[in-house]
């Protein structure tokens, strides 16, 4: 969507909601690391799509919005409602 605001007031509107995401993401991980039995988490394919989210949000690719929902979505089905 086009937008009228320079690349830096965009930042500035967004850095501090940006920021605590960031703690909360970062907490959450930390709170599954120190959990008994935390080790076993690592070959949950929950936490491969959350390790890919992780990495795409590193890269300056467009469209990372996109591709992180294709990390968290099914595979197509044709067959799915039957």
């Amino acid at each position: 969507m086009p937008t009228n605001q320079t690349a830096g007031q965009v930042f500035d509107a967004c850095f501090l909601e940006v920021r605590a995401k960031l703690l909360e993401i970062a907490a959450c991980l930390d709170r599954i690391d120190r959990a008994e039995s935390s080790n076993g988490i690592g070959d949950d394919p929950r936490m491969r799509q959350i390790r890919t989210s992780i990495d795409i949000l590193k890269s300056p690719r467009p469209s990372r919005t996109e591709q992180i929902q294709l990390a968290f979505s099914d595979e197509y089905e044709p067959d799915w409602d039957e």
